[in-house]
């Protein structure tokens, strides 16, 4: 039997069923959840600058108690556990892991954490890389990195001018070590202070990616200003926790033991009137996406973002012509 039509007015017609077949869903099977949202990183970003703000009114030693019922607090803020909860750890495993982080903290020339709100900082944003890259797998061991064919030898790129960037590495004896001492006292301000690569090695998108920071660093600075100077690549999780050791503010995990973080030098350009302009070079590359940032003073962290890793990918293998 026909059921009459609850519109008013004149009928057309039966109506004409839907020539596209209707959806079914077996029974038993449940569907399928929608992919959950990315993480809004601007917002991350924006919460832990405010979180830092309130961390550097509780700076002295009988405030601990207050600084953990704040971090408490705001790391279950959506903006922030949203992120924390994306990575391997969790958002409960990165809660304890930065507690552990400010409980065995001791400030030491060696560390870019000046402070403990340093500390907090670095930890927080380097979260950002750790999210991005969670299936990459790590170098574990130093062997691991030298033998690895997703890694290229910078020093024979370097000897062909391939690179837009320039890098030192350790000394390996006494002899290198002692030679480095000699021209740091004659020559103090001729390159950054650091103790340079441990392995001159890099992802090919990296590479890309420091080619083409170097290009536009050479674009903007002001004559006479030296090329982009990179202080740290990749590292195995065996000399990072090393780095650790010699009270380094080293996390783990981390982006260099992935491959895709590296290290630029900033503090050394002020002499050059440069630094501000590479500042706000990288800054525009975080808000392009391609990138996180983590100012970590002397030095600034780079993370590159698996969106751009392609292009930069294709990049390199343009300029290589390969």
């Amino acid at each position: 039997m026909r059921v009459p039509s609850r519109r008013t007015g004149p009928q057309l017609g039966p109506p004409v069923a839907s020539a596209m077949p209707a959806r079914r869903v077996a029974r038993g099977v449940a569907r399928r959840p929608a992919p959950p949202a990315a993480p809004d990183l601007a917002a991350y970003r924006a919460a832990v600058a405010e979180l830092l703000i309130e961390v550097g009114a509780l700076a002295e030693p009988e405030s601990t108690g207050a600084r953990q019922v704040l971090l408490d607090e705001r790391l279950r803020e959506p903006a922030i556990a949203a992120v924390l909860d994306a990575t391997p750890q969790g958002l409960i495993g990165a809660r304890e892991t930065l507690l552990l982080e400010m409980a065995r903290y001791r400030p030491n020339p060696r560390s870019s954490a000046a402070d403990l709100t340093a500390l907090i900082r670095i930890y927080l944003l380097s979260r950002i890389d750790v999210l991005w890259w969670r299936d990459a797998p790590t170098f574990m061991t130093d062997a691991q990195v030298n033998a690895s064919a997703d890694l290229v030898d910078l020093e024979w790129l370097r000897r062909r001018d391939l690179l837009r960037f320039r890098y030192q590495e350790q000394p390996a004896t006494v002899v290198g070590r002692s030679v480095r001492a000699v021209r740091r006292r004659l020559l103090p301000e001729a390159r950054p202070h650091t103790a340079g690569l441990k392995f001159r090695r890099a992802r090919r998108e990296v590479i890309g990616l420091l080619n083409d920071i170097g290009r536009e660093f050479d674009r903007i600075a002001p004559p006479g200003t030296p090329p982009l100077w990179v202080t740290s690549l990749v590292r195995s999780a065996e000399h990072q926790h090393q780095l650790r050791r010699l009270g380094y503010a080293a996390m783990v995990p981390s982006g260099h033991c992935l491959g895709y973080a590296v290290d630029v030098e900033l503090a050394w350009f002020q002499r050059f009137g440069a630094r501000d302009a590479l500042a706000g070079l990288l800054l525009a590359r975080q808000r392009a996406g391609e990138v996180n940032v983590v100012d970590e003073g002397q030095a600034w962290h780079l993370c590159l973002a698996p969106a751009a890793g392609l292009r930069f990918r294709r990049s390199y293998e343009a300029e290589m012509g390969v």
